[in-house]
């Protein structure tokens, strides 16, 4: 015990330094104070590089309609933060775990479980406005910041107490067992300073992102009791955990308390006390930036969270294994007492019969839904898709075509016709496909669906190498760095090249060659893959 000892607190200790080390080859030096930041452009790419891996590995979940309500929510809750001018990227995680994190460039992800599970839109937003706070005040630099600073004294003052400890269980043969003894707990308590400090660091960080993200909440126009609401929910849902149930993710990186609960409640009750009475023309801020694909109207124009019911359901379709587990998932639903059998749960059992390969059932229930909901976007989205899921091509060409008329801005309608008619798999189709993406091209650069949609049109159109170019886009932009090289690569051998697609190719090689190489320097091998084709 007494050999054993000691070299597990050496072992600990070289690897607190080795971490070290390692942080600091891996991040840049923030200096002494986190308000010395690193440079943003730098700290994006850490961010992006982060989103990369997320859709490498197959977690990411890209979806037009989902993602025009993230983004709608997210980019009114960024503009009315502490630094509306910050740059977001929001993004939904494929995991049914309740969670939601933050990282570096404002690069915000939420579990589509954290959606299934809430009941308001403003619950949802209230964590999104708590991620965005995390953002706003620098934790995850203050974080990178603290580690280092407390790597050193707390190494320092465990080898000091385990030195003490050693020189008093060496005095007699008797005190070898409390020498022993005392040098566990030095190990012992050295890493408890270490787990303590960072919770009470998070604690920290925990309450000043509620502070800041509550105003948020309740500035952009939403109830601000959602946070509260949510927190609410996840306190029960802790207290009832028991068995086999797994305690939500959120609550691990999030821990709820009575004391946190009452506190944003308190907070919610004074700002409702003081917002003014919303008028007819209240919207988000004039100073929201969004991507130019993005439109905050909300294509059914549906009021504030109006649409999260749809979201929702949708999700809970998007998110299942496959399409045979959601339509078990509804049966169970419908089964439940006290289970909700409203419009958006019979849309969400149309989109899994229409999955599952029942497109005619679907349809039925859509038009049934029309008859109430008749301008609803996704419903009638869903409508044209059943069409062509069934095989009728002029039908849904008929209601894609009419959509588009009524929707021309619209990035949902565009992604999924140019889908629709990629399964049809025609020259003519590829190029229609071609034409009713290409107002999209300007604002797409860094949309995976929008290149692999891009890419499949092209091909079929003919156009190989602009096909080849955007499935290099598409594979990089899932993280398959050396992938989407290796593709452009290969186009640069073709003796058809004009000017201009040769120098496109290349600009776009040397722009990613340095991301490959850095790669390699640091000894990622990338597995292999296929090129990234439907």
């Amino acid at each position: 015990m007494r050999i054993l000892l000691p070299f597990a607190a050496l072992s600990l200790a070289l690897g607190l330094a080795c971490g070290a080390r390692a942080q600091d080859a891996s991040l840049p030096d923030i200096g002494s104070s986190a308000g010395e930041l690193i440079d943003p452009s730098l700290e994006a790419q850490y961010g992006a590089y982060t989103l990369y891996e997320l859709r490498r590995l197959g977690l990411v979940l890209d979806d037009p309609l989902v993602d025009d309500w993230l983004h709608d929510m997210g980019f009114r809750l960024a503009a009315s933060s502490e630094t509306p001018r910050q740059s977001f990227t929001f993004f939904m995680m494929r995991d049914r775990q309740i969670n939601a994190f933050a990282t570096l460039g404002g690069y915000i992800g939420v579990n589509a479980g954290l959606v299934i599970t809430a009941e308001t839109e403003a619950e949802v937003a209230g964590v999104v406005a708590h991620e965005i706070a995390h953002v706003s005040q620098r934790h995850v630099l203050r974080a990178v910041e603290r580690a280092k600073k407390d790597q050193i004294p707390i190494l320092l003052a465990m080898i000091g107490a385990i030195a003490a400890s050693q020189a008093a269980g060496s005095s007699s043969a008797e005190s070898t067992n409390s020498g022993s003894n005392a040098t566990a707990a030095a190990i012992t308590g050295a890493m408890a300073l270490m787990a303590q400090r960072q919770i009470d660091y998070t604690r920290s960080n925990e309450s000043e992102a509620d502070r800041v993200g509550i105003q948020t909440l309740a500035r952009s126009g939403y109830e601000p009791n959602g946070m509260a609401d949510f927190f609410e929910r996840m306190q029960k849902a802790n207290r009832g955990n028991s068995g086999g149930y797994q305690v939500p993710e959120y609550l691990r990186s999030h821990p709820v308390t009575s004391t946190r609960i009452s506190e944003t409640r308190q907070r919610a009750q004074k700002l409702v006390a003081e917002r003014p009475a919303p008028t007819a023309t209240s919207r988000a801020p004039a100073s929201l930036l969004l991507p130019s694909f993005y439109s905050l109207a909300g294509e059914t124009g549906a009021g504030l969270g109006e649409n999260f019911g749809w979201v929702r359901e949708r999700l809970r379709v998007l998110s299942a294994k496959d399409p045979a587990t959601a339509l078990r998932e509804y049966r169970a639903l419908a089964r439940a007492p006290g289970a909700r059998t409203g419009d958006p749960q019979r849309y969400g059992l149309a989109l899994a019969q229409m999955r599952g390969g029942y497109p005619a059932e679907a349809e039925a229930t859509l038009d049934d839904l029309l008859l109430r909901h008749p301008q609803h976007l996704w419903l009638q989205l869903a409508r044209a898709e059943a069409a062509a899921v069934s095989g009728r091509k002029a039908v849904a060409g008929e209601r894609f075509d009419a959509l588009l008329a009524r929707h021309p801005d619209s990035r949902p309608v565009r992604l999924t016709y140019a889908q629709a008619l990629g399964e049809v798999a025609t020259p003519a189709s590829g190029r229609r496909a071609q034409e009713v993406l290409r107002p999209l091209l300007a604002s797409s650069a860094e949309d995976p669906l929008f290149q692999r949609s891009f890419a499949r049109a092209s091909e079929l159109a003919g156009d190989i190498v602009r096909a080849g170019e955007a499935y290099a886009e598409a594979a990089y932009l899932n993280g398959r760095a050396v992938d989407a090289l290796n593709q452009l690569a290969g186009l640069m051998k073709r003796d058809d090249l004009d000017y201009y697609q040769r120098a496109r190719i290349e600009a776009r090689m040397a722009a990613i060659t340095p991301m490959v190489l850095e790669m390699d320097r640091q000894g990622i091998r990338p597995e292999e893959q296929k090129p990234d084709r439907q």
